[in-house]
């Protein structure tokens, strides 16, 4: 079992930044997958960004390609994901998740068997 809590949402004008927080509990990270996706209202939940765990390995989304950037701490059990020059158009809850897989992170929510609660991220124009 893994745990995942989200922090680090909030309101910000077009253009600025923020970066999130999943905290990881439960047990060793190691060989796991975590990713971020957002679901704004009336959308389905899409991918964002992935880390493989213990190697590093990344993959992003093509519309936070530049901006964004996933990465983690293994000594605090978090992963981050810094969002620069934010969009209107990237407000949404934000969700962090996780699956053991030692391979390529999955872009595939149904891949991720751990959730978080999720934290709103709200870019003002």
């Amino acid at each position: 079992q893994v745990q995942l809590l989200e922090s680090g949402g909030g309101l910000v004008q077009a253009g600025g930044s923020l970066r999130l927080s999943c905290a990881a509990s439960g047990r060793t990270l190691s060989g796991t997958a975590m990713g971020w996706f957002r679901q704004a209202p009336g959308k389905e939940r899409e991918f964002v960004a992935a880390l493989a765990w213990s190697i590093g390995s990344t993959r992003y989304a093509d519309f936070v390609k530049g901006r964004f950037t996933i990465s983690r701490d293994n000594a605090k059990n978090t992963m981050y994901l810094q969002m620069n020059n934010l969009k209107p158009e990237d407000t949404a809850v934000y969700y962090c998740a996780a699956v053991r897989d030692w391979g390529v992170p999955p872009t595939d929510r149904n891949r991720y068997d751990y959730w978080g609660q999720g934290t709103q991220v709200t870019v003002s124009s």
